[in-house]
């Protein structure tokens, strides 16, 4: 055998033994398709609700929206004339309005043209966001123990919603009539957006660092930084159940960095840390499919977290944004 190819056996070797690691002994599908989206990897990235466009916080060239199917630049995103570092984006339910953000200053977008709306002054230092129906209005989760509804429009605060700690993710229903946040002070809370009253709260064991809402609002998300994650019914706060995750991984800090259900709130994908996509069924609580996305570089001591993740139009096909510049395409 040459020195070349011993080499190259040697790195496919390499490489067979880095995904068996990563899967854990556990069969992991591979992404069908991988488009390149950054460079030296992203901050954020945000999916619309159907999965066609994508919002992109390039750590080198600022924000950007993506056409998902094409792997095509739309427009560059950026609230001033130099690259601004996005810590959240959101998409309004029907994709045609996109609010980002630099925690400190907000600018809503028409997605069909790629222009600035409006710019505002946040209320505050913004950690994560949510938009509701045609733009009208955004959750937002704050740094000062506040969610608030913020008039994307007309500007101004309309309603807060109180925490005792730092509010960490938010969404909102389809229709903008429930609010879900998740908070530091280790509570999930589901409220109305018009009355402004708490109507579930869901007490985990550590801060509540991930929050998703199904389309309907019937379902909801909750997911703490060292403690489980649950899926809950809205109406009555009972648990369909629990994602399971063992006591050690959950020691070491494994937990979901993306979420998002289906349209009729039947599946829900997750993302983690650790370069793996799921797909749970949340009736049964089983787990239906599992992805795992290659780091960069395999030699190094980088991983690839997930940011986002979307339902793809066509059947049994998926989307993940990772960490280290990519948008994949997933299919079972």
């Amino acid at each position: 055998m040459s020195r070349t190819l011993h080499i190259t056996a040697l790195r496919i070797t390499a490489l067979l033994a880095i995904s068996l690691i990563l899967s854990g002994c556990e069969k992991l599908l591979e992404p069908s398709k991988s488009v390149e989206v950054a460079a030296q990897g992203i901050n954020m990235g945000h999916f619309s609700d159907n999965g066609s466009r994508a919002i992109i916080g390039s750590i080198n060239h600022g924000g950007s929206l993506w056409l998902v199917g094409d792997g095509e630049r739309q427009f560059d995103w950026n609230h001033s004339k130099e690259k601004t570092t996005l810590v959240a984006a959101a998409f309004s339910p029907d994709s045609k309005w996109a609010m980002s953000t630099d925690s400190h200053t907000l600018v809503l977008w028409n997605v069909e043209t790629g222009e600035a709306h409006r710019f505002w002054t946040a209320p505050g230092e913004v950690l994560s966001m949510a938009l509701g129906p045609k733009g009208d209005f955004a959750l937002l989760g704050m740094a000062d123990h506040t969610a608030v509804i913020f008039d994307s429009k007309r500007g101004g605060v309309k309603r807060r919603f109180n925490h005792f700690g730092r509010v960490r993710s938010v969404d909102l229903s389809a229709d903008g009539k429930y609010a879900l946040t998740g908070s530091e002070d280790q509570t999930a809370v589901l409220w109305n957006v018009m009355s402004g009253k708490a109507m579930q709260t869901i007490k985990h064991e550590d801060d509540v660092q991930l929050v998703r809402l199904s389309p309907k609002g019937d379902r909801a998300l909750s997911a703490a930084k060292y403690d489980k994650a649950v899926v809950w019914n809205t109406s009555d706060g009972s648990l369909y159940g629990e994602i399971p995750l063992s006591v050690e991984k959950v020691k070491r800090g494994l937990r979901f960095s993306a979420a998002r259900f289906s349209r009729s709130g039947r599946y829900l994908l997750v993302g983690r840390p650790d370069q793996r996509v799921q797909l749970w069924d949340t009736k049964t609580m089983e787990t239906l499919a599992q992805w795992g996305v290659l780091k960069r570089d395999a030699w190094k001591p980088t991983s690839a977290s997930i940011q986002d993740v979307a339902f793809a139009p066509a059947k049994k096909t998926y989307y993940a944004i990772a960490s280290n510049g990519y948008i994949h395409t997933l299919k079972r």
